[in-house]
């Protein structure tokens, strides 16, 4: 797939019209095409889902309504937490981690089985494969677990590139970075807008759990597992304005 600049603006470009392509993340898949090609269909173009000249000029000439436009997939991601279901139930939710955290995950998903939701645990080292793993099995929402030997301290991070913030991812990681630092007995370092692969590359609300230090999560593994259940299953009950 194509990615970068020019595809995060042919994103926002569409986005801003009506087009929706997703988030708008830079990398050039099947979302971003359909819009294309929805545009394409609308202006009277020959429909391919390509971005060659002619349609280049298209985007070019025509304009939104409103100077400052909030972009179409914004507005679908906000929708999409309003309908959805007030509970864990029959929910998939993808727990993963790079390396050294099995335990913890394993107890992750103990502590989900109650809720009633469909587990898919997610263990390799790359975050890119997360994305693919996590996409593949239509999960509702992903939470990433790291652990960092040299700090005593919890954070978490969501999606945020390109001018887009996952509002969903943004929200969940504030109640996993509070829940998880309050488990573990350490100060919670707050939350951040990243571009990691795992948060750009998955289509649902990512977040990523950094955990320190190691000795706490060993020692309170089950407590802290508890407190990122809670933090999963308030998010799902919490109404979106």
């Amino acid at each position: 797939m194509l990615r970068g600049d020019d595809v995060a603006d042919l994103q926002r470009r569409l986005s801003a019209l009506g087009f929706d392509t997703g988030r708008v993340d830079g990398i050039f898949g099947d979302l971003t095409s359909k819009a294309l090609a929805d545009f394409q269909r609308n202006i009277g173009l020959p429909v391919d889902g390509i971005l060659g000249a002619s349609t280049v000029r298209e985007l070019r000439r025509v304009t939104p309504r409103r100077s400052q436009p909030e972009l179409v997939s914004t507005v679908r991601d906000r929708d999409r937490l309003r309908r959805a279901p007030r509970t864990l139930f029959d929910r998939r939710v993808a727990v993963g981690e790079e390396g050294g955290l099995d335990a913890l995950v394993a107890a992750v998903r103990r502590a989900l089985i109650p809720t009633g939701a469909l587990v898919v645990p997610l263990v390799h080292p790359d975050g890119s494969a997360h994305a693919v793993a996590a996409n593949a099995a239509h999960a509702d929402v992903y939470l990433g677990l790291r652990l960092d030997p040299d700090r005593a301290a919890c954070s978490a991070a969501y999606y945020s590139g390109y001018r887009y913030v996952s509002e969903g991812g943004r929200i969940l990681a504030e109640l996993v970075a509070r829940r998880s630092a309050g488990a573990l007995g350490v100060p919670c370092a707050g939350v951040r807008g990243m571009t990691l692969a795992v948060l750009r590359e998955t289509r649902m609300p990512a977040v990523v759990c950094e955990l320190g230090p190691p000795q706490a999560v060993v020692r309170h593994a089950g407590t802290l597992a508890r407190a990122l259940v809670d933090a999963l299953a308030t998010w799902v009950a919490t109404p979106v304005d």
